[in-house]
């Protein structure tokens, strides 16, 4: 690890973000057959009616087109969750658009959901079943589906309607779905958090799933570190009165309170979604607030700031059933997963 964090701070930090992760991903997909070879680290966790291989999954936005699902299960990661994916394929927003703040550990991203849409990725996933066959073994899969740019917000039929598509579509691949009503990119996008819009998104995007699957496959909502307590309950009492799966905890954050960083160095970066360490206190108290509200039977995953084991740990305690990671990953490296996987193995 120590040998990775040197060549983070030395080398990689004077390389465009988005080119190194190209680059990276380039890498961990070339080494994909060797990967698969490796064994799981840690232990099975039992949530959402599924056997995760161990606790800790990558969260969405590394992998946003369903290329290197099977090659990030074998750097240790449990789960893997797609997307965000779209119904309609768009480029996202204008480069530069993604900034490191190393003082703090930290990310801030404007990507603006970039991918290839869910008919694009609904082909990719059909080959990488039809590849995969009857093997067994890899990584839970979940599937983050968010509102297409140029879909009006406040045209809720709109919206349902663009939610439905990538959810008919992708559905039928996914171990587990979720819906992002959070991130900071995409133009209006947290109004659809206000639980009168939420309700019916999820009911729909629930009915649809339902109608295209053999099996009900567990349905979640992304939720913003930067709503309010209030808002929080009122997620956490919707979700319960109509039986969702799960809530994720949390997006990123439009804060920039209290960073390390140079004043400069943050204004250059701009607007956008922060996350990595800065994350970690707000997204604890949001999880802690979900886990005081809801049932024990509802899973909750931990994610915002999750760094070192002992993150890991205080998640667990404040009671999330799984713990995802991304930022953490960047600045950790390839044993990140593995390291935080055994490290809090029972």
């Amino acid at each position: 690890m120590k040998a990775y964090r040197t060549l983070f701070d030395k080398v990689l930090t004077k390389t465009d973000p988005e080119r190194a992760h190209q680059q990276a991903f380039a890498a961990i997909r070339a080494a994909g057959p060797a990967l698969a070879k490796a064994r799981t680290p840690g232990s099975p966790v039992h949530a959402l009616g599924l056997t995760f291989p161990n606790v800790i999954g990558l969260a969405a936005g590394f992998d946003k087109n369903a290329v290197g699902i099977d090659a990030l299960g074998g750097l240790g990661f449990g789960h893997v969750e797609i997307g965000t994916v779209t119904g309609e394929g768009q480029p996202g927003n204008p480069a530069p658009r993604l900034f490191r703040l190393p003082a703090d550990r930290a990310v801030i991203n404007r990507m603006g959901f970039n991918n290839d849409g869910a008919e694009a990725v609904a082909a990719r996933l059909a080959s990488r079943l039809e590849r995969r066959g009857t093997a067994t073994g890899g990584p839970i899969l979940g599937i983050n589906i968010g509102k297409t740019k140029l879909v009006p917000e406040d045209d809720q039929t709109a919206v349902e309607a663009d939610y439905a598509k990538s959810a008919r579509l992708l559905a039928p691949y996914a171990d587990y779905l979720v819906v992002n009503v959070s991130s900071p990119n995409t133009p209006g996008l947290r109004s659809l958090q206000s639980v009168e819009k939420l309700q019916p998104l999820l009911e729909h995007v629930r009915s649809i799933a339902d109608q295209v699957t053999k099996h009900r496959v567990p349905l979640l909502v992304k939720i913003a570190p930067d709503l309010a307590d209030s808002d929080v309950v009122e997620v956490a009492d919707l979700a319960m009165a109509i039986g969702l799966d799960g809530i994720i905890a949390t997006n990123t954050t439009i804060g920039r309170e209290h960073l390390a960083s140079a004043p400069a160095e943050i204004t250059t970066a701009g607007n956008g979604g922060l996350s990595g360490a800065p994350l970690k206190a707000r997204a604890l108290d949001v999880l802690r607030l979900l886990r005081s509200r809801v049932s024990a039977e509802m899973t909750l995953i931990g994610v915002g700031g999750i760094t070192t084991t002992e993150d890991a740990r205080e998640r667990l305690a404040a009671g999330a059933d799984l713990l995802q990671g991304y930022t953490g990953f960047i600045y950790e490296g390839p044993l990140y997963a593995r390291r935080i996987a055994n490290g809090v193995r029972p």
